[in-house]
Protein backbone atom coordinates (compact mmCIF):
# COMPACT_ATOMS: atom_id res chain seq x y z
CA UNK A 1 0.00 0.00 0.00
CA UNK A 2 1.55 3.52 -1.22
CA UNK A 3 1.64 6.31 1.29
CA UNK A 4 -0.90 9.33 1.25
CA UNK A 5 2.37 11.54 0.97
CA UNK A 6 5.57 10.71 -0.71
CA UNK A 7 8.93 11.83 1.20
CA UNK A 8 10.61 14.37 -0.96
CA UNK A 9 14.46 15.00 -1.12
CA UNK A 10 16.24 15.70 2.53
CA UNK A 11 17.08 18.74 4.05
CA UNK A 12 21.05 17.85 2.92
CA UNK A 13 20.47 17.26 -0.70
CA UNK A 14 18.57 20.37 -1.10
CA UNK A 15 21.46 22.22 0.54
CA UNK A 16 24.13 20.36 -1.80
CA UNK A 17 21.71 21.06 -4.73
CA UNK A 18 21.44 24.73 -3.83
CA UNK A 19 25.19 25.08 -3.29
CA UNK A 20 26.26 23.41 -6.77
CA UNK A 21 23.04 25.74 -8.12
CA UNK A 22 24.76 28.71 -6.79
CA UNK A 23 28.49 27.99 -8.00
CA UNK A 24 26.99 27.39 -11.64
CA UNK A 25 25.10 30.63 -11.47
CA UNK A 26 28.31 32.11 -9.83
CA UNK A 27 30.94 30.27 -12.87
CA UNK A 28 28.51 31.44 -15.59
CA UNK A 29 27.92 34.84 -14.25
CA UNK A 30 31.83 35.66 -13.97
CA UNK A 31 32.68 34.13 -17.33
CA UNK A 32 29.42 35.09 -19.55
CA UNK A 33 27.80 38.21 -17.65
CA UNK A 34 25.15 36.42 -17.88
CA UNK A 35 23.49 37.87 -15.02
CA UNK A 36 24.41 41.99 -15.23
CA UNK A 37 20.76 42.47 -16.68
CA UNK A 38 18.99 40.94 -13.93
CA UNK A 39 21.60 42.79 -11.35
CA UNK A 40 20.33 45.66 -12.79
CA UNK A 41 16.70 45.28 -12.49
CA UNK A 42 17.39 43.97 -9.28
CA UNK A 43 19.48 47.86 -8.47
CA UNK A 44 16.88 49.18 -9.92
CA UNK A 45 14.10 47.23 -7.96
CA UNK A 46 16.12 48.13 -5.12
CA UNK A 47 17.10 51.70 -5.49
CA UNK A 48 13.89 53.73 -4.10
CA UNK A 49 14.33 51.36 -1.06
CA UNK A 50 16.97 51.77 -0.07
CA UNK A 51 16.30 55.89 -0.74
CA UNK A 52 13.75 56.01 1.56
CA UNK A 53 15.74 54.37 4.09
CA UNK A 54 18.44 56.65 3.93
CA UNK A 55 15.79 59.74 3.98
CA UNK A 56 15.52 60.92 7.37
CA UNK A 57 19.46 60.65 8.08
CA UNK A 58 19.41 63.02 4.87
CA UNK A 59 16.81 65.09 6.25
CA UNK A 60 18.14 65.56 9.62
CA UNK A 61 21.30 66.23 7.96
CA UNK A 62 19.94 69.21 5.74
CA UNK A 63 17.93 70.48 9.16
CA UNK A 64 21.13 70.61 10.92
CA UNK A 65 23.70 72.56 8.51
CA UNK A 66 20.50 74.63 7.98
CA UNK A 67 20.31 75.79 11.40
CA UNK A 68 24.08 75.79 11.69
CA UNK A 69 24.42 78.15 8.59
CA UNK A 70 21.40 80.55 9.58
CA UNK A 71 23.02 80.43 12.80
CA UNK A 72 26.25 81.61 11.50
CA UNK A 73 24.75 84.33 8.99
CA UNK A 74 22.95 85.39 12.17
CA UNK A 75 26.08 85.80 14.10
CA UNK A 76 28.42 87.54 11.13
CA UNK A 77 25.13 89.99 10.33
CA UNK A 78 25.12 91.14 14.29
CA UNK A 79 28.81 91.53 13.75
CA UNK A 80 28.75 93.37 10.86
CA UNK A 81 25.86 95.65 12.64
CA UNK A 82 28.50 96.21 14.99
CA UNK A 83 30.89 97.28 12.91
CA UNK A 84 28.97 99.81 11.14
CA UNK A 85 27.74 101.14 14.14
CA UNK A 86 31.29 101.84 15.07
CA UNK A 87 32.28 103.38 12.09
CA UNK A 88 29.33 105.59 12.08
CA UNK A 89 30.27 106.99 15.11
CA UNK A 90 33.94 107.23 13.90
CA UNK A 91 32.57 108.82 10.61
CA UNK A 92 30.58 111.18 12.65
CA UNK A 93 33.57 112.31 15.31
CA UNK A 94 35.84 112.50 12.15
CA UNK A 95 33.11 115.31 10.36
CA UNK A 96 32.76 117.16 13.55
CA UNK A 97 37.09 117.40 13.75
CA UNK A 98 37.22 118.44 9.98
CA UNK A 99 34.50 120.81 10.65
CA UNK A 100 36.17 122.28 13.70
CA UNK A 101 39.21 122.50 11.73
CA UNK A 102 38.45 124.25 9.06
CA UNK A 103 36.78 126.72 11.06
CA UNK A 104 40.19 126.78 13.05
CA UNK A 105 42.15 127.35 9.95
CA UNK A 106 39.83 130.31 8.57
CA UNK A 107 40.07 131.54 12.39
CA UNK A 108 43.62 131.84 11.83
CA UNK A 109 43.96 132.51 8.15
CA UNK A 110 45.75 129.27 7.35
CA UNK A 111 45.97 127.02 4.13
CA UNK A 112 43.81 123.77 4.46
CA UNK A 113 45.76 120.83 3.68
CA UNK A 114 45.33 118.74 0.89
CA UNK A 115 45.11 115.40 0.37
CA UNK A 116 48.17 113.70 -0.50
CA UNK A 117 48.31 111.51 -3.87
CA UNK A 118 48.55 108.04 -3.58
CA UNK A 119 49.44 104.73 -5.62
CA UNK A 120 49.77 101.35 -4.68
CA UNK A 121 53.22 99.14 -5.51
CA UNK A 122 53.95 95.77 -4.84
CA UNK A 123 57.05 94.27 -3.75
CA UNK A 124 58.78 92.15 -5.77
CA UNK A 125 62.17 91.33 -4.39
CA UNK A 126 64.22 91.61 -0.78
CA UNK A 127 67.39 93.29 -1.03
CA UNK A 128 69.87 90.64 0.25
CA UNK A 129 72.78 92.81 1.07
CA UNK A 130 74.52 92.70 4.75
CA UNK A 131 73.07 94.81 6.95
CA UNK A 132 70.90 96.38 4.49
CA UNK A 133 67.07 96.46 5.01
CA UNK A 134 65.45 97.36 1.45
CA UNK A 135 62.78 96.11 -0.70
CA UNK A 136 62.21 96.31 -4.16
CA UNK A 137 58.68 97.53 -5.57
CA UNK A 138 56.85 97.20 -8.94
CA UNK A 139 57.13 100.77 -9.66
CA UNK A 140 59.32 103.73 -11.16
CA UNK A 141 60.33 106.43 -13.26
CA UNK A 142 57.15 105.64 -15.88
CA UNK A 143 54.66 105.88 -12.39
CA UNK A 144 56.30 108.66 -11.70
CA UNK A 145 58.09 107.11 -8.79
CA UNK A 146 61.39 109.74 -7.52
CA UNK A 147 64.12 109.80 -4.98
CA UNK A 148 63.26 110.51 -1.35
CA UNK A 149 59.59 109.67 -2.00
CA UNK A 150 57.67 108.56 1.23
CA UNK A 151 56.39 104.98 1.31
CA UNK A 152 53.92 103.74 3.55
CA UNK A 153 51.62 100.50 4.64
CA UNK A 154 48.29 99.77 5.87
CA UNK A 155 49.99 100.37 9.76
CA UNK A 156 52.42 103.37 8.99
CA UNK A 157 55.39 104.97 7.08
CA UNK A 158 58.11 101.76 6.37
CA UNK A 159 60.95 103.64 4.60
CA UNK A 160 61.78 105.91 1.39
CA UNK A 161 62.52 105.63 -2.27
CA UNK A 162 66.61 105.51 -2.39
CA UNK A 163 66.77 104.18 -6.39
CA UNK A 164 64.43 104.04 -9.00
CA UNK A 165 64.53 102.64 -12.32
CA UNK A 166 61.86 102.68 -15.06
CA UNK A 167 59.44 100.03 -13.74
CA UNK A 168 61.12 99.59 -10.24
CA UNK A 169 62.22 101.07 -7.68
CA UNK A 170 64.15 100.26 -4.33
CA UNK A 171 62.94 101.01 -1.19
CA UNK A 172 65.33 102.12 2.23
CA UNK A 173 63.26 101.19 5.42
CA UNK A 174 63.17 102.96 8.54
CA UNK A 175 64.99 99.82 10.05
CA UNK A 176 68.37 100.57 7.97
CA UNK A 177 71.18 101.50 9.82
CA UNK A 178 71.74 104.71 7.95
CA UNK A 179 68.02 105.89 7.77
CA UNK A 180 66.83 108.47 10.31
CA UNK A 181 63.55 110.09 10.45
CA UNK A 182 62.30 113.22 12.44
CA UNK A 183 59.26 112.36 14.89
CA UNK A 184 57.11 113.44 17.59
CA UNK A 185 55.29 111.70 20.67
CA UNK A 186 51.67 112.16 19.53
CA UNK A 187 50.94 112.12 23.89
CA UNK A 188 53.12 115.23 24.48
CA UNK A 189 54.65 116.45 21.08
CA UNK A 190 57.94 115.63 22.33
CA UNK A 191 60.29 115.72 18.72
CA UNK A 192 62.58 113.25 18.61
CA UNK A 193 65.08 111.41 15.97
CA UNK A 194 65.13 108.12 15.24
CA UNK A 195 67.59 106.09 13.67
CA UNK A 196 67.42 102.79 12.45
CA UNK A 197 69.77 99.88 14.10
CA UNK A 198 70.06 97.45 11.34
CA UNK A 199 67.60 95.05 13.60
CA UNK A 200 64.36 94.83 11.27
CA UNK A 201 62.19 95.72 13.95
CA UNK A 202 63.91 98.04 16.68
CA UNK A 203 64.42 101.71 16.14
CA UNK A 204 66.98 103.71 18.34
CA UNK A 205 65.93 107.31 19.58
CA UNK A 206 68.84 109.39 19.76
CA UNK A 207 70.18 111.99 22.07
CA UNK A 208 67.34 111.90 24.55
CA UNK A 209 67.89 113.27 28.06
CA UNK A 210 67.05 111.13 31.07
CA UNK A 211 64.25 113.77 32.23
CA UNK A 212 62.36 113.22 29.51
CA UNK A 213 58.61 113.12 29.60
CA UNK A 214 58.13 110.10 26.92
CA UNK A 215 57.22 106.64 28.26
CA UNK A 216 57.09 103.21 27.17
CA UNK A 217 54.03 102.87 24.63
CA UNK A 218 53.81 106.30 23.91
CA UNK A 219 53.13 106.67 19.89
CA UNK A 220 55.97 108.11 17.54
CA UNK A 221 54.50 110.02 14.67
CA UNK A 222 56.02 111.66 11.15
CA UNK A 223 56.95 115.05 12.41
CA UNK A 224 56.71 116.77 8.98
CA UNK A 225 60.48 118.27 9.59
CA UNK A 226 62.91 117.71 7.03
CA UNK A 227 60.42 117.67 4.17
CA UNK A 228 60.18 113.97 2.98
CA UNK A 229 57.79 112.88 5.20
CA UNK A 230 54.38 114.48 5.78
CA UNK A 231 53.41 114.58 9.37
CA UNK A 232 51.20 113.21 11.36
CA UNK A 233 51.50 109.39 10.17
CA UNK A 234 52.17 106.76 12.96
CA UNK A 235 55.99 105.48 12.72
CA UNK A 236 56.72 103.57 15.75
CA UNK A 237 55.91 102.71 19.30
CA UNK A 238 58.38 103.23 22.29
CA UNK A 239 59.39 99.98 23.84
CA UNK A 240 61.78 100.45 26.14
CA UNK A 241 63.61 103.13 28.13
CA UNK A 242 66.62 102.88 30.31
CA UNK A 243 67.80 105.90 32.13
CA UNK A 244 71.76 105.23 33.24
CA UNK A 245 72.92 108.40 34.86
CA UNK A 246 76.36 107.33 34.24
CA UNK A 247 75.48 108.11 30.44
CA UNK A 248 74.87 111.35 28.63
CA UNK A 249 71.62 110.76 27.48
CA UNK A 250 68.81 107.65 27.77
CA UNK A 251 68.70 105.23 25.92
CA UNK A 252 65.48 104.44 23.83
CA UNK A 253 64.10 101.81 21.37
CA UNK A 254 60.99 101.79 19.51
CA UNK A 255 59.11 98.91 17.89
CA UNK A 256 58.25 100.41 14.01
CA UNK A 257 53.78 100.22 13.96
CA UNK A 258 54.35 98.33 10.73
CA UNK A 259 55.97 94.67 10.35
CA UNK A 260 58.93 95.55 7.80
CA UNK A 261 60.03 91.89 7.35
CA UNK A 262 56.10 90.94 5.96
CA UNK A 263 55.37 93.96 3.97
CA UNK A 264 53.79 92.90 0.85
CA UNK A 265 52.36 96.02 -0.41
CA UNK A 266 53.21 99.71 -0.22
CA UNK A 267 51.23 103.09 -0.71
CA UNK A 268 53.55 105.75 -2.66
CA UNK A 269 52.91 108.88 -1.43
CA UNK A 270 53.26 112.50 -3.31
CA UNK A 271 53.06 115.70 -1.08
CA UNK A 272 50.93 118.19 -2.50
CA UNK A 273 54.13 120.42 -2.28
CA UNK A 274 55.93 117.99 -4.34
CA UNK A 275 56.63 118.97 -8.36
CA UNK A 276 56.89 115.68 -8.83
CA UNK A 277 53.24 114.12 -10.39
CA UNK A 278 52.02 110.24 -9.51
CA UNK A 279 51.09 108.66 -13.10
CA UNK A 280 48.71 105.97 -13.36
CA UNK A 281 47.56 103.49 -15.54
CA UNK A 282 44.44 102.72 -17.26
CA UNK A 283 43.65 100.11 -14.45
CA UNK A 284 44.64 102.17 -11.48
Amino acid sequence: MKTLFARGPSLLSRLVLALACSFLLIFIDHRLQAMQPVRVFLNSLVAPVQYLAILPEQMLDNFSESVKTTEQLSAENKALKQRILKLQGQQQQLQFLQNENRRLRELLGSDARESARRMVAEVIAVASEPFSQQLVINKGTLSGVYEGQPVLDSSGIIGQVQDVGGNTARVLLISDQSHAISLRSERNDIRVLAQGTGDIGRLELMFIPHSTELREGDLLMSSGLGGVFPEGYPVARIASIVRDESLPFATVFADPVSALDRVRNVLLLWPTESEQQPIYEDDE
